[in-house]
Formats: C-alpha cells, structure tokens, sequence
C-alpha cells in the first residue's frame, strides 16, 4: 500500500516538527517491532487515542505493518466516551498521550516517551488485502459504538483511485486541517498523497487563527493540494489574504453540501479553476466521485462520475437502477467491509452489494450524479457526523431531563449545528448553561448542542415515534 522508499516527509505545522520518508520508514518499522513484542499480532487491534499527529502517523503505521487493526479514536473523548471505547473495541493495546483509566488486561504504551530501538527489518504490512485495517468511529461513543471497518484491500484501492484521479502534479504537497480520525483528514488529505511520495503538511483544528494564516502558509510551503468543508472555506474566504498565484493544483470541498456559488469565491481566492466539489462518505473510505469548475458545468450539488464503482438509485419498493431519482446507492471497491461487530447496522446498510447513503438525487445515464437532500437523521457539523439519537439518549441520563430530541440547525458557518428540545420531569429544576455544561463533560465539543429549546411535549407520530422535522419546524417556527 505504501511505496516506503518513495515517501516524502510529514510536518506537523502546530509543533514545528518534520519527518522524512526514509526516517518515517525506520520509525515505523521500530515501533512495529515494539507492537510485536507486546504481543500484537495479525488481526489484533490497537487502539490510538493522541492529539500530536506525527505520533498519530507513526503509530497508525506501525500497527499496519504489525498486520494490526487500528482503531483511531478523537483525541478529545471523555473519560466515559474512552471507557465506552476501550470496552467496545478491547484492544490488545492502547497508544495515547497520557495514561487514561484503568482497563483491565490492556496493554498501555504513553506516547511522546522514549523512542524505541531501531530494527534492521524493513517495513511490510504483515496482512493480506482482507485483513481489517482501519476503525474510523462516526457516532455512538456515548452508547453502542458506531464504527465504520475498513480493510487494507479497501483502503488500497481508495488510496489508488483518489491517485488515478488526482493530477500528479496536484499531490507533491499536500496540506491537512482536518483531524486525523476523520476519513477526509486520514485517507483524502494525508494518505493519498503520502502514498504518492508527496510531502504532507498537517494542522488538524486550525480554527479562526489557521483560516486566517491558510493564503500565508499554502504560500509559504507551496502548497498545491488541500480539501476542507465548505464551513472551513467560508472562514478562510472572509480571514485570509489569497496564496500566491499558480501554487494551488487541486482544491477540495466536500463532507457537506457544495454550491457552485461557493466553489466560485475559492476559485478566485485560489487563483485556479481546478476547485472541486468532492462526495466522500467514510463508509467508502473517503472520496468516491468529484466535479471541477474546470469542467465548465459545476453546479450546485452536482458531484460528477464514480472514481471506481458505479453509483444507482435505491427506489421505493427496494430496487436499484443506474439511473432516474432516489436514495443514492454506491458500489466500490473501497467499500467498507462492516460496521465493526454492528452486524445489524451492517445489514441496514449494505443491501445486496450496494452502500446506502442515505442522500436524495439524481443519477442521469452518464452516470453524472447529482445530490439533492438528505434521507437519514445525521446532523452535518461542518462534516463531522452527529447521530441525534445518540444526544437523545445521552440527555434522558440528566435526572433532570424527562425526553430530549436533538436536530440539525441550519448555520452559515458550519452548515449544519446541534439543536434539541428538551422537556423536563415535573419535579426538576435546570436551565440551559447547566444542561451544556453537564454535557460537556460527557461527550465531544463537536456534540454539545448549540440550540436549546425548553418544550412541554415533543411531536410524535401516530406510532408514538418522535418526528425530528416536526420538532425542528415547532423550535425553529419555520
């Protein structure tokens, strides 16, 4: 999968830190060996919980080559998230920055510490294509875990389109602002180049202050790919002076709705046409399809052709056809293989071959797709992924919350935030600073609801089933 004499380096722009390819390889191969002599073996999972991602590249790599499956968890879980985690997975080791809790039978090693020895053996994965490779968590770390499995044959072959697809040129250097457990982050923006041979720059949460710097560092580090969220783009348009001319090669938006409005304004901030609208979803390992302003008819929602795979349209009685209006359903060879020991999402999931993505639209005979909407109940925080049952169930915890229903916010930032109604028992007595702040010891940043609305009673359907739309329109009086 990775072309370890070819690697080009790793910076990590927070810490001021770089690492070479024929270094990283050394490293790697190290750390593998340490793996091994704790017992990790082929099929094994490890579990990587760090907020320095030179630590999390080398890490991440070393259990490949230990023929290990690596579970990468936000570097920002709560203790009880962690717990959740830890029981869900049971690792046969744990990487993180610090000790955590207790874990019974769980190996731990604390990153950032002493290097381990060098080992003379080269770098290579211990695992054939169907060996399970990659846990990249969507939801659930509150409750029952939700996470999407891939394998090194899926990964491999995402890894090989995204370079089929992506001009040579584009992917010298490429820099990442999105975290690294985050499939657009991982695999788009750090592994497609890196297994190019490119350099690749990191500053995962860049924030206001990295959108502000974005024209000063693609400059500074000639920068020619990047891929964000339109919620990043939007702060980078209105903060940061444009890069240098003729720098940029390839410009990303995805991980949410995409206007052609929008793709225009990176355009000229970026001084390159060669801006694309990019559907990935971490069920097929990122990047599945793309459409460039270059092409000359961008529009809004309009996606292009499949990067490997072909794309149908799941109709009402169940069926598949290749093109018309529907449920948007892929097949690809960087498919999933599961939800990881979710047999049940699994099934809901992939029917007969084919992903159900849960997104409304269009495929025309060409094989041009084009997204209109969303099916499913997910919240899309400027790409990042919240199931709102997940903060229904969380808040019915609080002793003082009788029933809550979480909901998607329209926002111009982040496209998308976190609203819920919540009614209280009869007997308690809270308002909504104590309700954020208790939440905010129990689960992400990301997660904690934005919008509060207080309610006597929540909609529900003649089945006795909340009805999202209905509690959103009450709320938002829309």
């Amino acid at each position: 999968m990775f072309p370890w004499a070819e690697l080009g380096s790793v910076t990590d722009l927070a810490g001021g830190r770089r690492i070479g390819g024929a270094r990283l390889a050394e490293r790697v191969a190290a750390r593998a060996a340490r793996l091994r002599g704790l017992g990790v073996a082929p099929g094994d999972c490890v579990l990587l919980v760090t907020a320095d991602p030179l630590e999390f590249i080398k890490e991440m790599l070393a259990g490949w080559v230990a023929g290990a499956c690596v579970a990468a968890v936000d570097h920002t879980v709560t203790p009880p998230e962690f717990a959740t985690l830890v029981e869900f997975v049971a690792p046969t080791v744990v990487l993180a920055d610090d000790v955590r809790e207790d874990a019974p039978g769980v190996k731990r090693i604390v990153l950032g510490g002493t290097e381990p020895p060098a080992v003379d053996a080269p770098p290579a994965i211990d695992a054939g294509p169907g060996g399970a490779a990659l846990i990249l968590f969507t939801s659930g770390t509150t409750g029952d875990p939700k996470g999407v499995l891939h394998t090194f044959g899926s990964l491999g072959a995402r890894l090989a389109l995204n370079r089929a697809h992506i001009a040579a040129p584009a992917l010298r250097r490429g820099l990442c602002v999105l975290p690294l457990h985050f499939g657009h982050g991982l695999i788009g923006n750090v592994l497609t180049p890196l297994s190019a041979g490119g350099d690749v720059f990191i500053l995962p949460r860049p924030g206001v202050p990295g959108a502000a710097r974005m024209g000063q560092l693609v400059g500074e580090h000639g920068i020619t790919m990047i891929s964000a969220p339109p919620a990043f783009w939007r702060m980078a348009l209105r903060m940061s002076a444009p890069p240098p001319a003729g720098t940029l090669r390839h410009v990303g938006i995805g991980s949410a709705p995409v206007s052609r409005d929008l793709m225009e304004e990176v355009a000229r901030w970026g001084g390159t046409r060669n801006v694309w609208n990019m559907y990935g979803i971490t069920e097929t390992a990122n990047w599945v399809a793309g459409h460039s302003l270059a092409s000359g008819t961008a529009a809004d929602g309009l996606v292009g052709t499949m990067w490997g795979g072909e794309a149908g349209l799941r109709q009402v009685d169940g069926a598949i056809s290749l093109s018309g209006a529907g449920e948007i359903a892929l097949r690809t060879p960087s498919m999933m293989a599961g939800y990881f020991r979710r047999d049940d999402l699994t099934a809901q999931a992939l029917v007969d071959g084919w992903y159900l993505t849960g997104d409304s639209g269009t495929v025309d005979d060409g094989g041009l797709i084009r997204l209109t909407g969303r099916i499913k109940d997910e919240i899309n925080r400027a790409g990042m992924k919240i199931a709102p049952a997940e903060i229904d169930l969380l808040l019915q915890r609080h002793a003082a919350v009788a029933e809550a229903c979480a909901f998607a916010v329209p926002d111009s930032v982040a496209g998308e935030i976190v609203g819920v109604a919540v009614v209280l028992e009869a007997d308690q007595r809270t308002d909504e600073r104590e309700l954020r702040e208790w939440c905010s010891r129990m689960i992400r940043r990301e997660c904690v609801p934005e919008r509060w609305f207080i309610v006597d009673a929540i909609p529900k359907t003649e089945r006795g089933k909340v009805n999202r739309r209905r509690v959103r329109e009450a709320c938002l009086k829309v």
